[in-house]
């Protein structure tokens, strides 16, 4: 049986995206102006990156760390990355998304699939470039990698992005504004799926004589 074996009226967006695209900058810019939104805090086991924060940006911890939390089923998904453990804590989520509340996983493909698993109503939203030199482009001025990192990245990028399919949603961020304003126009659509307003608005539907859905299928 899935986590979902019940409809709840909390949604799980998975913002999808190679390094270098603009995910996490656009996954900020959208919490900015949705404070209803919650962002899932990764655990990873690479190094903080200049300006990164623990607990904030991620959860920073050792390989043998993540190890534990993975053996004792605290990972609702896991992968390894460019050579780093990625992974997103289960209990957050759940508490989120039983609670009514709307929760953004910024993760890679591999790890949206392990989601799915859990979370089939689980949004996926793939952020691609405009161009394979832009996403060099971006790498390096950055300034955060060395270049044999970017070079791996560019190598792994073609095959990340493949996967682009497996997601409800795409965005070419070419122009930083008007990604965001469609990363903000399909949160407000899932939003109104007629799944979440059936469970948020339940005494309304129930007087309008509307019957609940038996199903997480919208």
């Amino acid at each position: 049986m899935t986590t979902d074996a019940v409809p709840h009226a909390g949604n799980i967006f998975m913002v999808v995206a190679p390094s270098g695209a603009g995910k996490s900058t656009l996954v900020n810019a959208l919490l900015e102006h949705d404070a209803s939104l919650m962002l899932s805090i990764s655990c990873t086991t690479r190094p903080p990156r200049p300006g990164e924060r623990d607990q904030v940006n991620y959860r920073f911890v050792s390989v043998d760390a993540f190890q534990a939390l993975r053996e004792r089923g605290d990972m609702l998904e896991w992968a390894e990355v460019h050579g780093n453990f990625y992974g997103t804590p289960r209990d957050r989520v759940a508490q989120a998304v039983q609670g009514g509340q709307d929760i953004i996983l910024e993760i890679d493909w591999q790890g949206a699939r392990q989601v799915r698993q859990h979370y089939p109503q689980a949004v996926g939203i793939f952020i691609l470039p405009p161009s394979i030199e832009a996403l060099a482009a971006r790498l390096k001025k950055r300034g955060q990698d060395s270049p044999q990192v970017i070079a791996r990245r560019l190598l792994a990028a073609g095959g990340e992005m493949a996967h682009a399919s497996d997601c409800e949603y795409v965005i070419i961020n070419q122009e930083f504004s008007a990604a965001l304003t469609q990363l903000q126009h399909i949160v407000a659509a899932v939003r109104l799926r007629y799944t979440a307003q059936s469970i948020r608005h339940a005494d309304l539907f129930m007087q309008l004589g509307i019957r609940k859905p038996i199903s997480t299928v919208s």
